[in-house]
């Protein structure tokens, strides 16, 4: 049964094992490439097989949709934190902050839209340093204009000093599952 979900269509190398992982020592088995990395869209750690031949290292971005990929021979499954490498674990918050970057009006968009959780929570709260004063303080400022930048949040909400920080740190959290709550990271 196919469901209309959409897919990750692109992925960040966290780390390349050419020879596999070190504790797959099965006799007499072959060990396969594997990658290490994380979608671009919804921030999903993967464990990507890659085509033969293939040098591949952090930070590369790889095509992992459907049709014709030219890198990954198909992916594996899908991780958890406990299972990256420690390369991968390291790279993983440099990696989310350049995906922030490059996608910082979806996230600037987040604080324009974001709603409640429930009567008495809002998805603004769920942002590490912002609380219940620091949500009505964005809400209010929404509600004259939206907010067009990072910068532009920080200059109209002085409470939140660093936006782009506090956006990172959630999803570094969110992979980690530190809350049943997912505003980013899709499991």
């Amino acid at each position: 049964m196919k469901t209309n979900q959409k897919r990750e269509e692109y992925a960040i190398v966290l780390d390349f094992l050419r020879h596999g992982y070190s504790e797959d020592s099965r006799p007499f088995h072959k060990k396969e490439s594997v990658v290490q990395a994380i979608g671009k869209d919804f921030f999903t750690l993967l464990e990507l097989v890659p085509a033969n031949s293939i040098s591949i290292k952090p930070h590369d971005k790889v095509y992992i949709g459907e049709g014709k990929r030219d890198k990954i021979s198909y992916i594996k499954s899908s991780l958890r934190v406990p299972r990256l490498t420690q390369t991968a674990k390291t790279e993983l918050p440099f990696v989310v902050e350049k995906i922030v970057d490059e996608n910082e009006e979806k996230f600037v968009e987040f604080f324009n839209k974001a709603g409640g959780i429930s009567l008495r929570s809002h998805q603004l709260e769920l942002l590490p340093g912002v609380g219940k004063r620091h949500a009505k303080q964005i809400l209010k400022e929404r509600e004259g204009r939206p907010f067009v930048s990072f910068e532009d949040v920080k200059k109209r909400v002085s409470a939140v000093p660093n936006p782009k920080k506090a956006i990172v740190q959630r999803i570094l959290a969110e992979l980690e599952g530190k809350d049943r709550y997912r505003l980013f990271v899709r499991v």
